[in-house]
């Protein structure tokens, strides 16, 4: 893993974290950040108004072809968390479910979360829940609809689609704890310009199913035609980077499609690089059988 190709790209990445272009203006001038948050919000609305693309249809009833199905734990632990949060992004969770249950995406259109689920109000059933925000963690309002946009993320890439916009979490905030899904399979969102679009590019509409259990999340991806092909997601060089004293986690993620039992694609999904912010030391490495890649070491 560690040849020359692969060390010049771990320190590109090192050199744009420690080296960043450039300082957000809300960041620079924090008196701004309402306004600019204000006019963010026009502006996407403005052009998901005039984006002809982003179509979907509501039904009751459910197509009968199953793509993929998941499920996702409601509640996790995560890190020194306050326990409440977690109880208040599930009633979150249940208003924005009833927006998503049965929608469809005809084909060549586009799915967009904050487009079918709208902004989070008080007065429409949401309340504070936690939010991570350039890895700080707070309580606002929707706070938890994380969870769902890296749900949705995690089962569109096992249906024939483009995501057309995706954002990453910019920090590893929590340390694992009952992981069952490649580091980086997520996708944050922020109303209503950081959001998640996901193309059709199947000659089937697609359907999304999803609900609430005592524990989980679930859902299931459906299509009005039969799909014959099978899509796997799996990532490759998974691994801890240590500059001095600092830690750094890293992967790449792929999406293999398969007809009759035969892979006819692969390609890359993403690339994730991201500072840790949680304590690192060599019994939470050995416990997860994490690959730690010493970089001052070798320099």
């Amino acid at each position: 893993m560690q040849n020359q190709e692969f060390r010049k790209k771990i320190e590109n990445y090192l050199y744009i974290y420690e080296h960043p272009s450039r300082l957000a203006l809300s960041k620079k001038y924090p008196k701004l950040q309402k306004p600019i948050i204000f006019v963010r919000h026009l502006l996407r609305n403005i052009q998901n108004f005039f984006d002809w693309r982003l179509q979907t249809i509501k039904s009751v009833k459910y197509f009968e072809n199953i793509i993929v199905r998941h499920q996702s734990l409601l509640r996790r632990k995560l890190g020194v968390s306050d326990p409440r949060l977690q109880e208040q992004k599930i009633i979150n969770l249940r208003q924005a479910i009833k927006k998503l249950d049965g929608v469809i995406i005809p084909p060549r259109k586009i799915f967009s979360l904050w487009k079918i689920i709208g902004k989070p109000k008080y007065k429409t059933g949401y309340v504070d829940g936690m939010l991570l925000s350039g890895g700080e963690v707070s309580e606002g309002l929707g706070g938890g609809l994380c969870q769902l946009s890296n749900f949705l993320y995690w089962i569109l890439l096992h249906a024939q689609t483009k995501i057309i916009e995706r954002h990453h979490h910019s920090k590893d905030v929590f340390p694992d704890s009952s992981r069952t899904l490649p580091f980086g399979s997520g996708a944050t969102i922020f109303y209503n310009f950081v959001d998640l679009k996901v193309k059709n590019v199947s000659k089937f509409s697609l359907q999304i199913k999803i609900w609430l259990t005592n524990e989980h999340l679930k859902g299931q991806i459906l299509s009005s035609g039969k799909i014959v092909e099978k899509i796997h997601i799996f990532e490759k060089n998974h691994l801890f980077i240590k500059k001095g004293n600092k830690y750094f986690r890293y992967n790449e993620i792929f999406r293999e499609i398969q007809i009759d039992g035969k892979v006819v694609k692969t390609e890359e999904v993403t690339t994730n690089f991201a500072p840790v912010i949680y304590k690192v030391d060599k019994e939470y490495l050995q416990k997860n059988n994490f690959e730690v890649w010493d970089y001052t070491r070798l320099h």
